[in-house]
């Protein structure tokens, strides 16, 4: 049995007696130390207990590739979303064997497919570690310096836990730096891919349907987790839910939601509306479009950058609802007025001038290159950034001072898993990418840029990308090895274009990353822990921290909504699969595979497919177990409908609602289409 310890603290648990005064409805991304018991028990008489959370957090996956999950079974067994699982599904896919295309359904142990590049991470334990972050640190400390001193402290606390705990550790800041929270994570990395749907029933109608709805998708993939070769035997799991959810039904999700921005100051969100968000969208139009053509190109092709293709045209579309809710002036006066209403009961507005003054159009002229160049979004393809984690930890290895947070000890060997990867890397696929974004870099800033100049080194952007990829050798995972052995002197001999790009940029980069820090990140972490002092004294912590991809509990309640004069019904049904396809004419993206079509006269098309619901959940989310008040795992959620796109800045439930694929309908076509009857009574087993 793990240990569940929740540490508090003496200030947060003091300040937890504070009423909550600016939540909305079922808003709330809540943290497993400060859980929403209160609020439970007054709209919903439900009585959150101790042993629940434990298990909740027993049962929780976080996945590296972006999501979220949660043991199914006393033996392993972990559901999660086909997108989170896409990566996996690509890279075990050839040419000849298109998983992506034909499903995947291991009906034996040794059927199961080992996953490369693939990490979970279960939560065992969470610290709070505020006092120890901050130790040597007074108002009079300069924000670079305080900076300096939080990150040495990061580090060393990291180091020591997963050294004593023989767990892994990761110190994260609450509150835009208010508070700093330890949390301890036992890593599995041996995870086998069991069964995924084809990705015409997984992402049926495309990406016109994404968040969108009504919604019918099946949106799920099974993976088995091992340790030392066997199963895992998980504390806790979420046993299935056979039956379906009733409208008003109480659903609770537990998740890792991604990033939201409800706390940042309104002069930070009005230039993320000015400057931000549309630079966004336009690197994420132009390398939708560089994919879209090479995938027109041929079947293989289109096969190779699907994965690549998928994703990018997700983030495109999630940023474009983005910018469409900061448009809305509801949404900024609603955001200028919970701002104007914390401001009028504190005294000092310091910190709210300091973010004004940083968060200026002009910080364009530095995040920009600082994206490019440091953030890598210039040549963002593993061939590059592999030879900059090599090049980067050479220096280390020569000069303990060339450090950075990304390479501390406690985080090596998860980076290591990723350099030594041996999924697979496509030379078409990373030539388009890099062309695309090192043309992005040169739109965006110049051909005369200084920084443009440095990157290309004369060559055009559809230059240097071919001469990236066809001179490299950062293909083979094998040769990636053997260069991590190399000293620094060993590796400035290395002849390699892309470890060459990595020591030509890396001063650039740096010298990028140092202004950044020190005239954004540091004064503005300064700034907003400042704010939260001042917002614990009038609200304790009822009010949650933005979302840092870690463990969250939402509640909400199955629930319809009106558009456009109509009503719209929380489920959709099996039955609406069949009639979406026929009344598509069964053309892709709203196809349905050939087994489906068998299989209709056998299932219960009456069931619930995707279900809607009012709980807080936002990227990261995918994967979520969404439970009953038992415990019980009703529905995996998936998607959020367009109505839910700003509520990365402000929460709204008329209308907006996250998108599940329900339980009962996984079963019945794990069962009748996929066959996959083991499975099936594996889930069902008491």
């Amino acid at each position: 049995m793990s240990r569940f310890c929740l540490y508090a603290g003496g200030l947060a648990l003091a300040l937890t007696l504070w009423a909550p005064t600016t939540l909305r409805a079922d808003e709330g991304m809540f943290l497993f130390t400060s859980p929403p018991t209160a609020q439970l028990a007054q709209k919903y008489s439900y009585q959150l207990t101790p042993q629940w959370l434990q298990g909740a957090m027993q049962g929780a996956v976080r996945f590296n590739s972006g999501g979220s999950g949660g043991f199914i079974s006393a033996s392993g067994l972990v559901l999660t979303n086909h997108h989170i699982a896409e990566d996996t599904i690509a890279a075990l896919s050839t040419k000849e064997r298109n998983l992506l295309a034909q499903g995947f359904l291991a009906r034996t142990p040794q059927e199961e497919l080992p996953a490369p590049q693939l990490e979970l991470n279960a939560l065992q334990e969470i610290i709070d570690v505020t006092s120890q972050v901050e130790r040597g640190i007074t108002p009079q400390t300069p924000p670079a310096e305080a900076q300096a001193i939080r990150r040495r402290h990061i580090a060393q606390l990291e180091s020591d836990y997963q050294k004593e705990r023989q767990l892994k550790a990761e110190v994260v800041s609450l509150y835009q730096g208010g508070l700093y929270h330890l949390y301890l994570y036992k890593k599995y990395t041996d995870v086998r891919l069991v069964w995924a749907p084809e990705q015409s029933v997984a992402f049926f109608g495309g990406d016109a349907d994404n968040f969108e709805y009504p919604r019918t998708c099946l949106d799920a993939a099974i993976f088995r987790v091992y340790e030392d070769g066997k199963p895992v035997r998980p504390s806790h799991y979420f046993p299935l839910r056979p039956q379906s959810l009733e409208e008003g039904d109480l659903v609770l999700v537990v998740g890792h939601p991604g990033r939201t921005n409800r706390l940042e100051s309104s002069s930070q969100v009005e230039y993320t509306r000015q400057k931000a968000l549309p630079y966004r969208l336009a690197r994420t139009r132009a390398l939708e479009s560089a994919y879209r053509q090479l995938g027109e190109r041929s079947p293989e092709l289109a096969r190779q950058v699907s994965n690549e293709l998928r994703s990018i045209a997700n983030s495109h579309k999630a940023y474009q609802g983005m910018f469409q809710g900061l448009c809305r002036r509801e949404i900024m006066e609603r955001k200028a007025e919970l701002e104007d209403n914390l401001r009028r009961q504190v005294k000092d507005q310091s910190p709210w001038e300091e973010l004004a003054e940083i968060f200026k159009p002009r910080l364009s002229q530095l995040e920009e290159p600082y994206l490019l160049l440091e953030g890598s979004q210039a040549y963002p393809s593993p061939l590059v950034l592999n030879a900059r984690h090599l090049w980067r930890l050479a220096q280390l290895k020569e000069d303990p001072q060339k450090s950075l947070p990304e390479y501390a000890p406690a985080r090596l060997a998860s980076l290591e898993a990723q350099l030594f990867s041996s999924a697979p890397l496509y030379p078409d696929v990373e030539r388009v990418r890099l062309e695309a974004s090192l043309s992005f870099m040169a739109e965006r800033l110049g051909p005369s840029h200084p920084y443009v100049q440095a990157v290309l080194q004369g060559l055009s952007p559809q230059e240097l990308a071919r001469k990236l990829v066809e001179g490299t050798r950062f293909f083979d995972p094998q040769w990636r090895r053997q260069v991590a052995q190399l000293s620094l002197a060993e590796l400035e001999k290395v002849e390699d274009p892309c470890l060459e790009l990595a020591r030509q940029i890396d001063p650039l980069a740096r010298k990028l990353r140092n202004q950044y820090e020190s005239l954004v990140q540091a004064p503005a972490t300064a700034a907003y822990s400042q704010m939260a002092r001042q917002r614990f004294q009038l609200e304790g912590l009822s009010v949650p921290p933005d979302a840092t991809f870690t463990l969250r509990l939402a509640y909400g309640q199955v629930s319809g909504y009106q558009a456009g004069g109509t009503e719209v019904a929380p489920w959709t049904t099996l039955g609406d699969l069949y009639a979406k396809a026929q009344e598509r004419g069964q053309t892709p993206p709203s196809k349905l595979p050939e087994r489906w079509l068998e299989a209709k006269e056998k299932l219960d098309l009456t069931l619930p497919l995707n279900f809607i619901a009012t709980s807080d959940t936002i990227g990261g989310n995918s994967g979520s177990p969404v439970l009953d008040g038992q415990g019980r795992l009703a529905g995996v959620n998936f998607d959020r409908n367009q109505y839910a796109m700003v509520r990365n800045y402000v929460y709204d439930e008329a209308q907006a609602r996250h998108i599940s694929v329900a339980a009962p309908a996984l079963l019945e076509s794990l069962q009748k289409v996929y066959g996959a009857s083991s499975l099936v009574q594996e889930l069902l087993a008491p």
